[in-house]
């Protein structure tokens, strides 16, 4: 049913763009004004069909998402009779009237035209505006939405920019580095012959919204140049088995493994061990939501790559257990963010800067990070709302955030 929403809402707008294109070429060149329109207006659809597409892809579209895919689709069959009127008005342009009276009544037409273009052209604009106000709407619920799913944790991090420079990053170089001490560390009840066969893991495991894909994501891009080959696979709550399994061949192996040759889930893993055999490798499977999951892509790893390495991440405590339990591992548990980093990620993402909080606001703001509590998730969510409000007064800041 969403799958069909989407392709609905796609389907309608790209004969729009289509026309929208055509208006902007040579033979509409003297309509101005409206081309002007209709060029910003082509960008704007074009951005929002390239978010559809995206969007078809999940496997749950949220409501939010399903009402603006309706508005969308709504507004494009506005657009689409709005320029047809407007192609048909211009219409007939290269008859030449012969007569006193034709060329008067050609007059009137064209007088006629000219105001039907105005018309036209002002629903344009206005449609325009529609358009813009629906997205930049449909972007603030979502902001919002973010921030209040951190509430009961359902909130999937990955959501957020995990790729972000590391300099841009809060309070993640201790947590880093004691991960990677983790995995690099000579486990002292192992014997030596055994440390180098052995394939180690960490799982970290904590609530969402508390950075864990991020973090490991930043161990990940540090030391995958260390082995021969890497991948980072997301699972998610509902998982395409076949197509994780496929990602992480292909990112092992550096090669698009198409649907036709990539075969069942069995052969998948086969194909993964026998790649993996002789290789050291380094894995993150991350978002792990239940057993059967996790008992389907270990398969994949086979035990005796040496010094070979997997960080996984889960909401669940059992799942981490069972991980570890799996291969020689450690759980780590990610903590929240201290009163300074969450100060230093809330500032220096609504002013820019760690240090430039306005007197004024000091003190809403340090209540606003109270109810973060430590959730890096919740204080960017929570920021990148505020950032596109005037927060030129207390009184201001905390409507805002109410």
């Amino acid at each position: 049913m969403e799958a069909a929403l989407v392709s609905v809402a796609t389907g309608v707008l790209k004969p729009v763009i289509g026309k929208l294109t055509t208006l902007l070429g040579n033979e509409y060149k003297r309509f101005k004004t409206v081309r002007k329109e209709i060029k910003s207006l082509t960008h704007e659809l074009a951005a929002m069909e390239a978010f559809l597409l995206k969007m078809s892809e999940e496997e749950d579209p949220d409501v939010q998402d399903k009402v603006w895919m309706n508005e969308v689709r709504e507004l494009s069959y506005d657009l689409e009779d709005a320029i047809d009127d407007f192609m048909q008005s211009i219409g007939d342009k290269d008859e030449k009237p012969d007569g006193f009276i034709e060329k008067i009544k050609n007059s009137l037409g064209k007088l006629g035209k000219m105001t039907a273009r105005h018309r036209i052209g002002k629903e344009i604009q206005d449609l325009k505006k529609q358009i813009i106000e629906v997205g930049k709407r449909n972007a603030r619920y979502r902001s919002h939405e973010a921030f209040s799913k951190t509430v009961n944790a359902t909130v999937d991090p990955r959501a957020l920019a995990i790729f972000e420079h590391a300099s841009k990053l809060v309070g993640i170089d201790e947590p880093k580095a004691e991960i990677i001490k983790l995995l690099m560390e000579a486990d002292v009840r192992a014997s030596e012959q055994q440390q180098q066969q052995q394939l180690k893991i960490v799982s970290i495991v904590g609530s969402g919204g508390m950075g864990k894909t991020t973090l490991a994501n930043q161990v990940y891009q540090e030391l995958r140049g260390q082995y021969e080959c890497w991948a980072f696979v997301s699972v998610s709550r509902n998982p395409d088995m076949t197509k994780i399994l496929r990602t992480i061949l292909s990112e092992v192996a550096k090669k698009d493994y198409a649907t036709t040759e990539a075969g069942n889930i069995q052969q998948l893993i086969i194909k993964i061990i026998d790649f993996l055999a002789d290789k050291r490798y380094f894995v993150v499977v991350d978002d792990i939501w239940d057993v059967d999951t996790w008992d389907i892509i270990k398969r994949a790893f086979p035990t005796t790559s040496s010094t070979s390495r997997i960080i996984t991440t889960t909401r669940m405590n059992s799942i981490a257990h069972l991980c570890c339990s799996s291969f020689n591992g450690h759980i780590y548990n990610i903590r929240a963010l201290d009163m300074v980093h969450s100060r230093q990620l809330f500032h220096t993402r609504l002013f820019k800067s760690d240090e430039d909080c306005p007197s004024y606001l000091q003190e809403i703001s340090e209540q606003i990070l109270e109810k973060c509590d430590g959730l890096p998730l919740a204080i960017i969510a929570i920021s990148g709302l505020l950032a596109n409000t005037d927060v030129e007064s207390s009184e201001r800041f905390n409507w805002s955030c109410t």
